[in-house]
């Protein structure tokens, strides 16, 4: 492995072969993470994650777009490093602004027309540690609670593509927490009705689209993690509460006793959006009634009731905790991919959410959520001393 090299993530293109560096947030960089610190003892726990891509040869040109490990506020994520090989192209890591101008860091990838090769492949190694998550909301708030700035959380107060906050989001927002005081008040109450009213469908692809406004012009409260929490989001951003989206992949299995919600060694089709809101008092507070559903779908074959000790179990949990036996990619939203076909050839250069690789091919688009055509695996292993 080459000696990493830490840079700027608006750093220009170098060759592939010779690039390793950090994501870890400018203000992290002057207090390096010692690894070596974050063991089992402290609840911490070291993964690697590698992304393998494997496009058809040809001369078309061809790009491809990696979501990589960050170190999000809150604490429980820092990422270690981000490497890669990709013969023949030229690859960055590059941070993109998507709706608000929330950034989305990834590895994009390209390799010109002409450059024909047998194959034409690329392969990314992120490691980070990760420890569980978990706020106590039975506790009053605290005036030493994490804080997060005015402008980030102005940024999480405002509607997507696809999730509207006026409207009918907010007419059924409003009647969801009408007589409730305060935001975590509020945002429980969202919870409850999601995990009441909405169901785990297993026949959607990948994890949804995050489509709020059709789940409920339709009535059709059926999905999967991009669409249930999305619909969580887009609720309490419209009344006043900032939220978001948190995308990434499971990388083990459960150690709470819950066979659904964990996957180790190829995660390729493991991927999972996570949510959070935001309460003065408390910082940021993690939600996934999206897992509910999934524990009361899949725990066991033919599922199990809302009343079922295992599903009350993991609706507890899931209001202010979070097992980290997976990583965060990015919060982002309607995001322009670099280096794709813009708009006056009629195809979009911009994706909903950036959770999964990405490509291209002499400007046609792969399907991402088909990772035996698009030829991509995901692979992640715990790192134990």
């Amino acid at each position: 492995m080459q000696r990493r090299r830490f840079l700027s993530l608006g750093a220009c293109a170098l060759p592939a072969s010779l690039l390793s560096t950090s994501l870890v947030p400018a203000a992290a960089q002057a207090a390096p993470i010692d690894t070596m610190s974050h063991g089992s003892a402290d609840g911490w726990r070291t993964f690697e994650l590698t992304t393998r891509v494997d496009l058809a040869a040809g001369r078309g040109p061809a790009n491809v777009w990696l979501p990589v490990a960050i170190s999000p506020s809150g604490g429980y994520q820092h990422a270690l490093g981000t490497h890669w090989e990709a013969p023949g192209a030229s690859a960055a890591l590059r941070m993109v602004h998507g709706a608000s101008g929330i950034g989305v860091p990834m590895l994009a990838v390209a390799w010109p027309e002409g450059a024909a090769r047998d194959t034409r492949t690329v392969t990314m190694v992120n490691t980070f540690t990760t420890r569980d998550r978990v706020v106590d909301l039975s506790q009053p708030p605290s005036a030493n609670a994490p804080r997060e700035s005015p402008a980030a959380l102005r940024q999480y107060l405002q509607p997507t593509a696809l999730q509207p906050t006026d409207g009918l989001v907010r007419e059924t927002a409003e009647k969801i927490t009408r007589g409730k005081t305060g935001d975590v008040a509020k945002a429980r109450a969202i919870y409850q009705w999601i995990v009441e009213n909405c169901r785990r469908e297993g026949s959607v692809r990948g994890c949804g689209t995050g489509d709020v406004r059709y789940m409920l012009t339709t009535g059709d409260l059926a999905g999967k993690c991009a669409d249930i929490n999305a619909l969580f989001t887009a609720l309490a951003r419209s009344v006043g509460i900032p939220a978001r989206d948190a995308y990434g992949v499971r990388v083990a299995t459960s150690r709470r006793g819950f066979n659904s919600l964990g996957k180790a060694g190829d995660v390729t089709r493991a991927q999972h959006c996570r949510a959070e809101f935001y309460a003065a008092g408390y910082g940021w507070v993690p939600v996934d009634p999206a897992d509910v559903r999934k524990v009361a779908l899949e725990e066991v074959p033919g599922g199990l009731r809302l009343d079922d000790v295992r599903v009350r179990a993991a609706r507890a949990m899931l209001f202010g905790q979070w097992e980290m036996n997976w990583v965060a990619f990015n919060h982002g939203a309607d995001i322009t991919l670099p280096g794709a076909p813009g708009a006056q050839d009629a195809r979009p250069n911009t994706v909903p959410f950036l959770m999964y690789p990405n490509g291209e091919v002499a400007h046609a688009r792969l399907d991402s959520l088909d990772p035996d055509t698009f030829r991509y695996r995901m692979d992640a292993r715990e790192i134990t001393a």
